[in-house]
Order: structure tokens, then sequence, then C-alpha cells
């Protein structure tokens, strides 16, 4: 006779696994977090509560006269300005790289399938050009930048073009090689040039993701404008620089307070963008 169980059943019937999983997880990062030296106890060190309590008390309250308030504005529209003007370049220097690496555009493999060696030579230049570029990050673009053209909004807006060129070439090719390629085969084999084939057949296909990904390639430079303004290349961040140099907590709350709202207009603008594309 079979004697039935009267526990209850485990609420996770799965979390024998999950907590071999936890384990093992942590037994990996352990060395990850020692040679980074993380040590996130400092924080509730007495002597940094005191200097953060110090820090943000200096934040209260915003500075918020009209003279400070027309400077920001300024400085924003800067940082704004150069994310734009940077991305746009960006844009246009990605879109023909991306005609050259993505396979599905490519009128050598049609028949075959496979490429000729001379356009595969090209194309693997062209990526290795595009891991270039967006390995180095854009700050480090802007410090070198800064040496050869000065100090201003010129090296933070080439340092953009330079960085997001390699980042926008790679996902664009990304995006169209994983789309459908049945429309852009047809053009290519009826004798259409690989430009007409983007913008009419590859291009129907993935322009709500394409666009989706250059508006928050967009956040994502204002976000980088700011930090680049730190190295000398203006705009909000060389503001905040300044303010932080000379321990001014007011001025620098209120262009944290700025920069939020910038990023959130962006955000905003990314989500209409989505919805009209939808």
């Amino acid at each position: 006779m079979r004697l039935l169980s009267t526990d209850p059943p485990h609420p996770d019937p799965a979390w024998r696994g999950r907590v071999i999983a936890a384990t093992i997880g942590l037994l990996l990062l352990w060395p990850v977090l020692v040679a980074s030296e993380f040590k996130p106890w400092q924080l509730f060190d007495v002597q940094s509560l005191h200097a953060t309590g110090r820090f943000l008390t200096a934040f209260v309250p915003p500075a918020h006269s009209a003279e400070f308030l027309q400077l920001i504005l300024v400085a924003s529209w800067q940082t704004v300005a150069m994310a734009t003007a940077g991305l746009t370049l960006a844009l246009l220097a990605a879109i023909p790289l991306t005609v050259v690496v993505t396979e599905s555009l490519s009128i050598s493999r049609l028949g075959t399938g496979r490429m000729k060696p001379g356009a595969f030579v090209i194309r693997q230049a062209v990526r290795w050009l595009l891991v270039l570029l967006r390995s180095v990050p854009e700050l480090v673009w802007a410090l070198l930048l800064v040496r050869i053209v000065g100090l201003g909004p010129t090296a933070g807006v080439l340092a953009i073009t330079l960085t997001y060129c390699g980042m926008l070439g790679k996902v664009y090719a990304e995006i169209l090689e994983s789309s459908d390629h049945h429309a852009t085969d047809a053009l290519l084999a009826n004798g259409s040039g690989r430009l007409a084939a983007l913008f009419y057949g590859a291009l129907p296909q993935a322009a709500a993701e394409l666009i989706s990904y250059t508006v928050y390639r967009w956040e994502c430079a204002i976000r980088g404008s700011v930090v680049m303004g730190f190295v000398g290349a203006g705009g909000l961040g060389q503001r905040m620089d300044e303010s932080l140099k000379m321990l001014a907590g007011g001025e620098v709350a209120t262009m944290l307070l700025v920069f939020v709202l910038l990023v959130s207009g962006a955000g905003m603008v990314s989500k209409l963008l989505r919805r009209r594309l939808g």
C-alpha cells in the first residue's frame, strides 16, 4: 500500500536549481569584484557620510537667478546643438558605410550566394574601420581632438561623429541583415543600384527599428555632450565643471535638473516617433 506524503508542495518547484545557479554566479562574480576593488561599505563610513551630507546640503536651494538661468539656457542649447550636429554627421558617414558592410545589399553575391573576393575584402576592411571608430569612447576622442582643434564645441562634435559613426554603421547593418531580403534581392536582381535597393527595399522593412535606434543614439549623444564638456568641449558639462571646482552646489543642482529635463525630452521625442511609426 502506497503512502501519500502529507507535506505541502514547495511554492517554487525549481528552487534547488535557482539556489545552485545563484551560488555558482556569486562564486564566479567574486574574483571580478576583488579585482575591481569594489568596496561599497565605504559609502557608510562615518567620514563618508559626513562628506555626503555636506555635499548634498550645498545643493539646497538650487541657483535660480535670472542671469545664471540665461547662462544655463545658452549652455543647454549648445549641448543639444553639439549632440545633434555630431549625430547628423555620424549619420551621413554611417549610411554609405552601412551599404558597404551589409551583405544583403551586395550585388556580387547574387546567383552564387557568395561575395566575390574583392568585395569581401573591402567589406571586412570597412567592418574593422567601424570597430576602430566605436572602440574608442567619445570622451577619449574629445581629449585627443581638444589638442588639435582647441577648446570648444568643435572637438565635441567631431568626437561624437567618430564614435557614433562606428556604432550606427554596425547596428544599422545588423538590423538590415536581420530583416526580410526578398524585396532587396528582387531589386538588385533586376538591375537596381545598391542605394535604390536600400531606400526602396530594405528601409521599408526596418524603418521603425532604425529610427528608434537613431533617436536613442541622439539621447545618448546629449548625455555624452555633457560629459565631454568636462574636458573643454563646451556646453553644459563645461559649466558644471566650473561650478564643481568653485564648490557652488546650488549651481550644480540647477544644471542637474536641466540635464534631467533634456534627457526626458529626448525620451519623449523617441516615444512619439515610435508611436507614429507603429
